[in-house]
């Protein structure tokens, strides 16, 4: 090549920033950052999509079922499981049978969960005990205003919302730590134990209560009669309630040239939303598109609302049925032609611990959505590795479109690993590969992601399924 060929050919290669309207990109994640500040858990995804859905006309798979007739190109149904894994049709204008392109996301995130008998009282302090959630640090979860969300079921089936600590009006809540000055031992241990599972433990009141009685655990009394005056509940209804503690406050720009995003639970739902705002938007796809967003990949994807679940594969033989088409073996045959982006967040390279990345195979914030290959541990434990005619596929399609992407490993061969989605949805026999955004400091309370790159995985999710 040249030296006029080669110049032209790195004149050619622009920045996101250079290369899109960056009213668009503030546009699109001013947007994304008002839905993440109000939906920071997977029971509060599913009930702000399926509000939006519902505006947009969208119907029930019930709906649908006793409208009787037959669907047509452009209908839009959901369904849910659980309240925690919502499932988005778009019908394509050609037949299911021929396949779909499909969007599997995950709307869980790292936290710290209330135990079923939570409270107690400790020399006149009032405290919740919790079970931590997915893969934390937990020296990370310490200090920090938090907030509670979630729901409590009474015995009569009565469901009371809990969301304190996100108005500015509100109370937070937090988890002590050891001051420094009485912390030698604490800090001579690794960093797995300088903060234990059980010592995460949230203070929420040092009050008694107001009365002339003579009563042992004034303080947690109190805190029953707040909760009792407040939602009605007594201390037996935290058995059947799912109470989150997660970080307090709205997603922020940041940087000083607001650059990126800050926020906590970008950890799926960085890639959820893009995914969610794309098949909202394109209207008349080619082929049937399909968003799954599911709950507990944070935890192996477990359960009844998790990837291993049969929530999708049900939910497509309703959508086959209702399209007149379904039997077991058509079933069978859809799932091998479906095409599918695994929207997953990549780990982004930190320039300040760059031993753990291979720098000609990670992700760069600012450079476009990340394909992942495969991910898993050190010998693709547990990955999916996705074959070489679906990435050609892929390249072309981004290509065509004009998408900057970038691919990446998850760390070093031995530097550790992690885990998708992905493999769950390949063993029924699709064509699936981890596609997402970049993200610094995964899995701690507050995770970074670049404006750039959230906006470019919403045009490539919109490429892949037009």
């Amino acid at each position: 090549m040249d030296k006029d060929k080669a110049s032209e050919k790195t004149e050619d290669k622009k920045t996101i920033w250079q290369k899109r309207d960056s009213r668009d990109i503030e546009a699109f994640c001013s947007d994304y950052r008002t839905y993440m500040s109000a939906h920071k858990t997977e029971r509060e995804n599913v009930k702000g999509m399926e509000e939006e859905l519902k505006k947009a006309g969208a119907m029930t798979l019930e709906e649908a079922r006793a409208k009787g007739g037959a669907l047509k190109a452009g209908d839009l149904i959901y369904t849910d499981m659980m309240k925690k894994s919502l499932m988005i049709v778009r019908i394509g204008r050609k037949p299911l049978t021929d396949g779909a392109r499909m969007l599997g996301a995950h709307i869980d995130s790292p936290r710290l969960d209330l135990k079923q008998h939570p409270l107690y009282e400790d020399t006149g302090m009032a405290l919740f005990d919790t079970h931590y959630y997915g893969g934390i640090k937990k020296y990370q979860w310490v200090t920090l205003p938090m907030a509670l969300h979630g729901v409590i079921v009474k015995k009569d089936g009565t469901e009371i919302t809990v969301n304190v600590g996100e108005d500015p009006s509100d109370p937070v809540f937090g988890v002590s730590d050891l001051l420094i000055h009485l912390a030698s031992k604490q800090m001579a241990k690794k960093g797995s134990e300088v903060v234990e599972g059980e010592n995460l433990n949230v203070l929420v009141g040092s009050r008694p209560l107001d009365t002339d009685e003579d009563t042992k655990e004034s303080v947690k009394e109190n805190i029953l009669a707040i909760l009792k005056k407040k939602y009605d509940i007594e201390e037996d209804d935290f058995v059947s309630a799912e109470i989150e503690v997660v970080p307090a406050g709205a997603a922020r720009d940041y940087g000083i040239d607001r650059s990126m995003i800050m926020c906590y639970g970008q950890d799926d739902k960085v890639c959820a939303y893009p995914s969610f705002r794309a098949v909202m938007d394109v209207k008349d796809p080619e082929y049937t598109a399909i968003c799954l967003l599911t709950d507990k990949e944070e935890i192996g994807s477990v359960g009844a609302t998790g990837m291993h679940s049969r929530f999708f594969e049900n939910t497509l033989a309703e959508v086959m049925d209702l399209l007149g088409v379904y039997s077991e073996l058509a079933l069978r045959r859809t799932l091998t032609k479906i095409r599918v982006l695994s929207s997953d967040v990549s780990a982004g390279f930190d320039p300040t611990y760059p031993d753990v990345m291979d720098r000609n195979n990670c992700a760069y914030l600012g450079k476009g959505p990340v394909f992942n290959k495969y991910t898993g541990a050190r010998g693709k434990s547990g990955s999916n590795d996705a074959n070489a005619e679906y990435i050609a596929f892929l390249r072309n399609l981004m290509d065509k479109h004009d998408i900057t992407y970038q691919t990446s490993e998850l760390g070093k061969v031995d530097a550790g690993g992690g885990g998708t989605i992905a493999y769950i949805l390949a063993n029924l026999g699709m064509q699936v590969i981890d596609f997402g955004v970049a993200v610094l400091n995964m899995h701690a309370p507050w995770e970074i992601t670049s404006k750039a790159d959230i906006y470019e995985t919403y045009l490539a999710y919109r490429a892949f399924i037009v």
